[in-house]
């Protein structure tokens, strides 16, 4: 694959959070629903026109998806896919996004047999609306999924008594992604895979040099799935440099902290124990070959840090990049604000666009300016790079908002 090859229709990236999974209080999340992007979807994609956004991150959700065991129902993406055809938007669309169909016990063969059915008829519906190749992310967050269903209360009815079994339902995760990649194959031959996982430093506290080496390896755990699924590691799994396609990197502020206390490197603080996020992305590069495709599948920070973070974020890109990075894209995510998994009460701030309900309980679309502001300043600097040029595809054309 040569390395400046355009997957996407645009460098810069929306994404719209789609977990699906069950919250620890038994609560069915439905992160579309409840923002009210699905019924103000064609909106949503206007409002990105003018930052040319025109690659967008959304997810089906396995459990939404198979209502019956085995019967599918696709129809309510038919407005996203309607809209996105309407703008010209590109969609990577990811299958599960942390959950499944409660009849399934998740450590056992049906578990990755389901799944594979429930690929192949999501790739067989997508399919003929894919211009070009399809990109899917088969299952997100592969090494935070394990840990988020064995090692917390974050996903009914599971929790820290399988704390044992994290690995293992890891090794199950990627079981399941790869026989979904070959079904997927199988259904549309052109499908690419983008595999999603966090990027993460941990650190020994302050005054403990005995946590150091746990700590290492605990940040080292953050590439078990990438390489479980290239057959680095493990490869009775089944791995194979072929599955581990695209890689994303999901960084937020929090992604950095103490092994033990958990206690956060914070960035506004500037906590000098942080780790530049440039060095996190050469490292990733250099692990996993400057020639596979690598992009930043989440980013984003909350309140009124919004602006000066993507500002951060794109320096050590740029600086990244004259040490030889090799990046294809920055998706923004949540591009539109989400409420908390736990506490649906609690909108994050973290979007470009706010949420604020009317007096018909309508979710109003209010931009932050200054996070508006600081994207197109951001924008403006990396593409004059020629870094950027090499992998900005030669036709999007940038209608910038005006009175920002």
């Amino acid at each position: 694959m040569n390395k400046n090859e355009n997957l996407f229709y645009s460098f810069w990236q929306g994404g719209y959070e789609g977990a699906d999974h069950i919250n620890s209080c038994a609560h069915p999340l439905d992160m579309n629903a409840s923002n009210q992007h699905r019924t103000h979807v064609r909106e949503d994609y206007m409002l990105l026109q003018p930052f040319g956004l025109r690659t967008i991150r959304e997810s089906i959700g396995w459990r939404l998806a198979e209502p019956t065991p085995n019967h599918y129902d696709f129809s309510f993406l038919e407005p996203v896919i309607e809209a996105a055809q309407e703008f010209d938007l590109q969609i990577l669309w990811t299958l599960c996004h942390y959950g499944w169909p409660q009849d399934i016990d998740i450590f056992s063969p049906e578990f990755v047999e389901r799944y594979a059915r429930y690929a192949a008829a999501a790739a067989e519906f997508l399919a003929p609306f894919s211009k070009g190749e399809p990109i899917y992310t088969p299952i997100n967050e592969i090494s935070f999924l394990a840990y988020a269903t064995c090692e917390t209360t974050l996903i009914y009815p599971y929790g820290t008594h399988l704390r044992a079994r994290s690995v293992e339902f890891k090794r199950q995760l990627v079981r399941a992604a790869i026989a979904g990649m070959e079904a997927i194959w199988k259904v549309d031959p052109r499908a690419r895979f983008l595999h999603v996982d966090p990027l993460i430093h941990v650190i020994a506290p302050r005054g403990r040099p005995d946590q150091v080496e746990i700590a290492e390896t605990v940040r080292l755990s953050q590439y078990q799935a990438w390489d479980m699924l290239s057959g680095s590691i493990e490869p009775e799994l089944g791995g194979a440099s072929k599955y581990l396609d695209i890689i994303g990197v999901n960084y937020y502020h929090s992604n950095q902290w103490e092994w033990e206390t958990f206690n956060t490197l914070f960035w506004h603080l500037k906590d000098p124990r942080r780790r530049r996020f440039k060095d996190m992305l050469l490292e990733i590069n250099e692990r996993y070959g400057r020639g596979r495709p690598l992009v930043i599948a989440e980013t984003s920070h909350v309140g009124s840090g919004r602006g000066e973070w993507i500002t951060d974020i794109t320096e050590e890109i740029i600086q990244a990049a004259h040490e030889g990075l090799v990046l294809q894209g920055i998706c923004l995510y949540p591009i539109l604000d989400r409420h908390g998994w736990e506490n649906l009460d609690h909108w994050h701030r973290s979007g470009m666009w706010d949420v604020h309900p009317d007096a018909k309980g309508n979710l109003v679309r209010v931009m932050d300016k200054p996070y508006a502001k600081s994207l197109i300043e951001a924008q403006w600097k990396l593409a004059k790079t020629p870094y950027y040029q090499a992998f900005q595809p030669h036709d999007d054309q940038y209608i910038f908002c005006q009175n920002l």
